[in-house]
């Protein structure tokens, strides 16, 4: 007898993520969460970066109503390093932020003059 690999419909096929820091909560399918979780894993080296960055994917895909895989193949594109990802999730998560609690990345601090001639080399 042949065995059919179909979905139990009896089954909750989706997966709900929690961001207690920013508040946030979804339900979504659970093939979308593996595969972004699966990528970020094979980029980051721990099991929390990982689940951040994919919760906050999802969180700025369901806020700029785009599709979740669509913004992973731009997480995608090039072969991109940890902080390269880290540079373009700044950029989107900017995008649905506050303009008064932006993001920075990569931003040198210019000591005040007068304290930085008191430094010594």
């Amino acid at each position: 007898m042949p065995t059919l690999n179909e979905a139990n419909p009896k089954i909750d096929q989706t997966v709900r993520i929690f961001d207690q820091f920013y508040n946030y909560s979804a339900n979504i399918p659970a093939q979308e969460y593996d595969a972004v979780l699966s990528y970020f894993k094979s980029v980051f080296t721990t099991q929390l970066a990982a689940e951040n960055f994919s919760s906050s994917l999802f969180r700025v895909a369901e806020e700029t109503n785009q599709n979740v895989m669509t913004l992973l193949q731009t997480f995608q594109q090039g072969g991109q390093s940890a902080p390269e990802i880290t540079i373009l999730m700044a950029y989107y998560l900017n995008s649905v932020r506050s303009p008064a609690t932006l993001l920075g990345v990569l931003t040198p601090t210019q000591p005040n003059f007068y304290a930085a001639r008191n430094v010594r080399q």
